[in-house]
């Protein structure tokens, strides 16, 4: 709760306004109104006005919005600095409205559009649309051959997964491995356990290197800016998704390599259909070109690399 609990001079209530469905009737529309339940942000006088669906224990205790509004509420208090360029007329979270939840399996909470009403005392506002869903993480699976003399960039081989991406409009969206944060275990946890659950391979957590933190330090970002996730954000103007990006680079016979091409991953029971496919190193960039990840963690290697901090 604590996280929750932060800037309380930038957060404003406002009288409830009514969630509007363009797809919804009129009539179910008041109805749904009606029912919409109004509390106020523990630490502040912020109103957050939820639909049935949702609780505010239940909000509350969301990892995805609890970072969020945390990030936010400190970017916001940034203002106060002379030198910030809203410092004359800083902009003030005043309410937000909850408009729909999805929920996995078991109930548990996976995704929340909300809409944040954000603007300065001359009425100018900040879009605020925001399809809240929380942290992933994305691994580049780099396969070394050790059986042939002397191998070079060249034969490094990357593995891609296929597999449909109905947001995409995809059944065979290509991208490197990835996959949802739950809401226990480390990054570096959960990306051994994607690799292992979408190619079948099996690293331990200290074989993998968070290419993001690394190029954030070499960066050298300032200390007093923004308290962003050491991640990429692949759509910040309309989701709060960030993905670190790891790296794993391991060690396999050719055959064991080859082997692995076309191979059928996944859990089935999660609705996961993957084929994998192995790439040269050199190509992911061609391969990839559509997924914004794969793109980062390719200019993430080359950077780095570059650096000589890989």
């Amino acid at each position: 709760m604590n996280s929750i609990r932060l800037a309380a001079r930038y957060l404003k209530s406002t009288q409830p306004i009514p969630t509007h469905r363009p797809t919804t009737s009129i009539t179910q529309a008041t109805a749904k109104t009606a029912k919409m339940s109004t509390f106020t942000l523990p630490g502040s006088n912020l109103n957050v006005n939820s639909i049935p669906d949702l609780s505010e224990k239940d909000l509350l205790s969301f990892p995805a919005f609890k970072t969020w509004i945390t990030t936010l509420q400190h970017s916001l208090a940034r203002q106060e600095h002379p030198s910030h360029e809203f410092h004359s007329d800083p902009y003030v979270l005043r309410k937000i409205d909850i408009q729909a939840v999805d929920r996995f399996g078991g109930g548990r909470l996976g995704f929340v559009k909300l809409k944040a009403d954000v603007s300065n005392s001359q009425g100018e506002t900040l879009p605020g649309s925001v399809f809240l869903r929380g942290g992933s993480v994305g691994m580049l699976l780099i396969l070394h051959p050790n059986d042939i003399p002397n191998p070079t960039e060249k034969d490094k081989r990357v593995i891609l997964t296929i597999q449909p991406r109905i947001p995409a409009g995809s059944l065979s969206f290509a991208e490197i491995p990835a996959g949802m944060l739950d809401d226990s275990g480390t990054f570096a946890g959960g990306a051994a356990k994607e690799i292992h659950e979408e190619t079948g391979l099996r690293v331990e957590q200290g074989d993998l290197i968070d290419m993001t933190s690394l190029a954030l330090q070499a960066a050298q970002e300032p200390g007093y800016g923004e308290r962003l996730q050491a991640a990429v954000y692949p759509s910040p103007g309309g989701s709060d998704e960030f993905i670190p990006l790891f790296l794993c680079q391991k060690s396999m016979p050719v055959k064991e390599i080859e082997g692995l091409q076309g191979k059928l991953t996944g859990l089935r029971e999660s609705g996961e259909k993957i084929t994998l496919k192995i790439i040269p190193l050199a190509d992911l960039w061609k391969e990839g070109i559509r997924d914004g990840k794969t793109l980062a963690a390719w200019a993430l290697y080359q950077g780095l690399k570059q650096e000589g901090l890989l």
